[in-house]
């Protein structure tokens, strides 16, 4: 049996190069599901992605979502695609592991907390809003860290720095604080509206003051933040490898929604 990719409308293009398109996943000519593929907003139009991948019931269990994604594969080197991007729902076992047996790894994860009664702080820490110059500081901070990681990570340094201009945008007009314990400052915290609920964009414990608690800290002032707004969930990004940090998530009851994987394009 052949399976293939079938084109089921013109492919999109937009101005910065970005393209799109939806096919069937065909077995000798007869539709079994569907795929659609882009090229990623936030990475640019070299970095693609499968965003949707669905096989009839009738047909799962056959390895007709393996041979569609390597066909997809093969489509967005055509578009020119050094790297593909997945983002999988949790739940999804099954799509998780083929995401794996193909060679996808894991980049991070989006996990979410509901909320439900703001807690007390430990004594001795006090949060304050940052005041403007504080806030200046912070964002150039802030930007430079992040491209620092996404270059880590094989992002192209112009690319990154576009990144954090974008995912730091508007940033002023949100929550940020800074957390001082027995009178000194030990850590920041950027927390704003997203999606459903409230998202901690930012978090950061000084060198000097890590190992003290101050992180469980800051997350339970970004979950008072966040009740304050009105929101009614709390969610969050972690990068694989962190493992302090989802181990304090775990401890928090945050619970991982969705895994988002990558594989390089050879």
């Amino acid at each position: 049996m052949t399976t293939t990719l079938r084109p089921t409308a013109p492919e999109r293009r937009s101005d910065d190069g970005g393209r799109s398109r939806s096919f069937e996943v065909c077995v000798n000519s007869r539709p079994v599901g569907t795929v659609e593929l882009t090229t990623d907003a936030r990475f640019g139009p070299h970095v693609g992605r499968i965003s949707a991948l669905a096989i009839d019931e009738r047909d799962r269990g056959r390895g007709r979502g393996t041979v569609a994604a390597l066909a997809a594969e093969e489509v967005l080197r055509t578009w020119g695609c050094g790297q593909i991007q997945v983002s999988v729902p949790a739940p999804a076992e099954t799509a998780l592991g083929l995401a794996g047996a193909l060679g996808y790894t894991e980049r991070s994860r989006t996990m979410t907390k509901p909320l439900a009664t703001a807690p007390a702080l430990p004594a001795g820490s006090i949060p304050r809003p940052m005041d403007e110059e504080e806030s200046r500081r912070w964002l150039a901070h802030a930007r430079q860290r992040y491209v620092r990681h996404w270059t880590e990570l094989g992002v192209p340094p112009a690319r990154a720095e576009a990144m954090a201009v974008r995912d730091h945008d508007g940033a002023l007009g949100t929550t940020l604080a800074v957390l001082s314990h027995d009178g000194e400052d030990v850590g920041t915290l950027w927390v704003g509206p997203h999606a459903d609920g409230a998202h901690v964009f930012d978090v950061e414990v000084g060198a000097a003051h890590r190992g003290r608690g101050h992180g469980r800290t800051l997350m339970l002032l970004a979950e008072r933040e966040a009740l304050a707004a009105g929101a009614v969930a709390l969610g969050l990004n972690v990068f694989a490898g962190n493992e302090p940090a989802r181990r304090l998530y775990d401890s928090l009851g945050y619970e991982t929604t969705v895994v988002h994987l990558y594989k390089a394009l050879i």
